[in-house]
């Protein structure tokens, strides 16, 4: 189970999975929790000391009002305040790259590293966003239909069997799906920004994304100073270090051995 702590009137849950390496901080997708990353932590047991963090609206962590991704990445922050770490690396998939960034923008000196996954710097897409908020109006007025949830996880997990994943989000009521589904779609852009984050970078993106095309993976390799070469994942899908966790794992623990 999660540990807890609280700021500001803020419940943040977490785990740490110990180990005397550096800390990394895992953060993950839309309507995932911090267990998406089982196979990265499996891998880097030992050498590295792990936190997974449930965003708020996600996992054990409760979103109770108005927030955005700016307050995520605050809380991301707290929590290693709370922990007394000073530093430390921050890999994210998708929703958590864009929380990710914004941590690197808030507080550049404690961001070692940055491993991005499945992820963009750019708003949403008008014409996508219309396309959530349709979709986010079907499951409140009609709760999360077979139809909506297979939608969902074929954007999400491509060809990944998703039955589990599935009978979770079927348990999201429509007024919460809406809420935190507005923070996404409505989230701001950081593509100018991008320069003003000079910690080293790997940036990992799936061809077959169904969410960002690639293009958007390499708007950020390309905008951030210290980014790696883009690494693109043939056949990849949008939730990249769950789907495809055997191909981005390696070259991860490479990167993170040598920046975190």
């Amino acid at each position: 189970m999660p540990e807890t702590i609280v700021r500001d009137g803020q419940r943040i849950a977490y785990t740490d999975h110990g180990g005397d390496g550096p800390v990394v901080v895992a953060l993950h997708s839309f309507l995932m929790d911090g267990t998406m990353f089982a196979p990265q932590v499996e891998a880097w047991r030992g050498g590295l000391r792990v936190i997974t963090v449930d965003e708020r609206g996600h996992g054990d962590t409760p979103a109770d009002g108005p927030f955005d991704y700016w307050d995520v990445a605050r809380d991301v922050l707290e929590l290693l305040d709370e922990l007394g770490i000073e530093r430390a690396a921050v890999v994210g998939t998708s929703q958590g790259g864009f929380i990710a960034l914004r941590t690197a923008l808030l507080a550049p000196d404690r961001i070692s590293a940055l491993g991005l996954l499945g992820t963009s710097a750019a708003p949403e897409d008008p014409e996508v966003a219309a396309q959530y908020r349709e979709l986010a109006a079907g499951w409140v007025a009609h709760g999360p239909a077979d139809q909506l949830i297979d939608t969902v996880a074929a954007i999400c997990l491509g060809t990944l069997p998703a039955e589990y994943w599935k009978a979770r989000w079927r348990t999201v009521s429509g007024e919460h799906f809406d809420r935190i589904l507005g923070v996404l779609v409505e989230r701001d852009g950081l593509l100018e920004r991008l320069p003003e984050i000079t910690a080293p970078a790997l940036v990992l993106h799936g061809s077959a994304d169904a969410a960002y095309p690639v293009e958007k993976a390499r708007q950020i390799a390309d905008g951030l100073p210290a980014a790696e070469p883009l690494v693109v994942v043939e056949g990849g899908a949008h939730f990249l270090s769950l789907t495809d966790a055997a191909s981005v794992t390696g070259p991860l623990t490479e990167f993170l051995r040598k920046h975190a």
